[in-house]
């Protein structure tokens, strides 16, 4: 299996770029990235460090799949949300031709959707427009293995009554970006990839692609796992699903060249940039903590900007911190662990050390807690399962899970992680799981409720 050479293929990978770097630094940043990719399993990684404004270290790890013959750093691995953002600067521009204003109400340009006089299209962006997240789940559902088009998901999703009074609550969306997507092709009279390579691609210098066409030769394979099975190729999903959500695929050195671009605050008119990072107060005042296209928050004295990627086979993670001059990104080719994540913050820990946060809720972990007792034995309560779910858990699903699972026993603890988040209908909560000498992480979505059935229960090593 590929996976064997990994420590192999490490020893092939190749910097791409200068490394004004100590080579104390480097050999730091390449145990980081190895040691992560080891933990996990995750096939490869590909990282590029700016500093001082320049990229400074650009570098690809592994085994990016039986379409590359050995890892470069000019692979594209597809970035899913971080995307984001080029869609919500694209309608900054738009705004700047006179052609709309974000704080126009969607139903102006896209009749039909839940809320549509009332919506702006600033809250489509800032995740505050209350429309259900078409795909809050981190595996590809049924219908993802037919070709989409973003009017059939606004059909399907931003039909529903709202989650929410628009403007009241932050609850992450992918269906309010499929709408932003749409009418930025109306008002632009063009497809939304050929107005950002006009805008933002071409005058960068930077060869993104869509990602449904980021597949066969010249390609990086993504990667899955059922808990700690094998890492298996993924299928790979119908097109258009991902849209103005999370259209691109690039390499790890494209994406550094837009963060240089917003450090430099170039590119788009200076006041593009400070809109995009302005933090979205809720109604009652409260901070979103997010922008436009963009997680907003603080690395000590700095503010940090940043947004993580998932896609099918896929994790990315994009870290800036503007006044710090700055930024990493972190790109891997497995849907499943935290390398991705554990890669960044451990390069930005290094260069511009930080903390950490955390929290718990006890009912809802005994819940979880108690199901993962019954995965080890083979035996999911599927009275707990939404549809969704259960469709997931199918017999190779639940063997992996078993085989896989069954032989660590008990868990030393089963600790939360963060604080539950809204998205999608269901509450998101995490978990980690504790063993002498590893960890896994458990990611979780409830229905709403003491006993909200899962919608998902997805676990994976941790970094």
């Amino acid at each position: 299996m590929r996976r064997l050479i990994l420590l192999a293929a490490f020893l092939l990978a190749a910097p791409a770029a200068a490394q004004p770097l100590t080579a104390d630094q480097t050999a730091q940043v390449d145990k980081l990235v190895a040691d992560a990719l080891t933990a996990t399993q995750v096939p490869s990684a590909s990282i590029a460090i700016v500093r001082d404004g320049k990229i400074v270290y650009a570098k690809a790890y592994g085994d990016q799949g039986p379409n590359i013959a050995a890892p470069t750093s000019d692979a594209r691995y597809q970035v899913a949300s971080i995307s984001k953002q080029f869609t919500a600067a694209a309608l900054l521009l738009l705004e700047d031709e006179g052609k709309l204003s974000l704080d126009d109400t969607i139903g102006k340009y896209l009749p039909g959707v839940s809320g549509g006089a009332t919506i702006t299209i600033r809250q489509l962006l800032s995740h505050t427009a209350g429309l259900q997240d078409y795909w809050p789940q981190d595996y590809s559902f049924a219908a993802m293995e037919q070709p989409a088009t973003p009017q059939a998901i606004v059909d399907r999703w931003a039909k529903k009554p709202l989650d929410f009074v628009p403007g009241t609550a932050w609850q992450y969306s992918n269906t309010g970006y499929t709408i932003a997507g749409m009418i930025l092709e109306k008002v632009a009279g063009e497809p939304i990839l050929a107005y950002l390579d006009r805008k933002l691609f071409k005058p960068l210098g930077i060869r993104p692609i869509d990602q449904d066409l980021a597949v066969g030769k010249g390609s990086v394979t993504g990667y899955r796992r059922n808990a700690l099975g094998p890492v298996r190729p993924v299928i790979v999903p119908g097109a258009d699903w991902m849209f103005a959500t999370g259209e691109l695929a690039m390499s790890a050195t494209d994406l550094a060249k837009w963060n240089i671009a917003r450090i430099e605050r170039k590119l788009l008119p200076a006041e593009d940039w400070v809109e995009q990072e302005r933090m979205i107060k809720l109604a009652d005042g409260s901070p979103a903590n997010y922008g436009l296209g963009v997680t907003l928050g603080q690395r000590g004295d700095y503010k940090q900007v940043s947004h993580g990627g998932a896609a099918v086979g896929f994790l990315s993670q994009n870290i800036v911190i503007p006044d710090a001059r700055l930024a990493v990104v972190s790109l891997v080719n497995g849907d499943f662990g935290n390398a991705h994540s554990s890669i960044a913050s451990g390069i930005v820990n290094l260069l511009l050390p930080a903390a950490a946060l955390s929290g718990d809720e006890a009912h809802r972990a005994t819940l979880a807690r108690n199901f993962y007792a019954a995965l080890q034995k083979g035996e999911p309560d599927r009275r707990l399962l939404t549809d969704n779910a259960a469709y997931y858990f199918n017999a190779e699903t639940v063997r992996d899970y078993r085989d896989s699972l069954a032989p660590l026993g008990a868990p030393t603890s089963f600790e939360p992680l963060g604080t539950p988040k809204l998205r999608g209908g269901f509450v998101n909560r995490n978990y980690r799981i504790s063993y002498p000498g590893r960890s896994l992480i458990l990611v979780t979505y409830a229905d709403p409720g003491r006993d909200g059935k899962f919608e998902q229960y997805f676990i994976t090593p941790a970094g």
